[in-house]
């Protein structure tokens, strides 16, 4: 089952956004499971919205690299979770 993950972190920068996503996904290739991955500046800060092929590709890969890239950046962010029951394609 594919799963969404929003990410809405207050007070960061696309500076902070741009050096984790560097570090973990080198030259905008998506890692092993992502479907999707979309992110620019929100009211707030940053919004990131991925969708993953499964809840356990989307755990491996924050357990794996994407926690210590945030907190390298001193981006403290908890993401939300929802089923994707559809998604359109080009």
């Amino acid at each position: 089952m594919a799963i969404g993950v929003i990410f809405q972190a207050q007070g960061t920068t696309q500076a902070q956004y741009d050096q984790v996503r560097q570090q973990v996904l080198p030259d905008n290739q998506p890692a092993p499971g992502m479907i999707a991955h979309a992110a620019g500046p929100s009211e707030n800060g940053f919004c990131v919205i991925e969708v993953w092929e499964s809840q356990e590709a989307a755990q491996a890969f924050f357990e794996a690299k994407l926690g210590q890239a945030l907190h390298a950046a001193k981006i403290n962010v908890q993401p939300t979770f929802f089923e994707v029951i559809n998604s359109i394609r080009r």
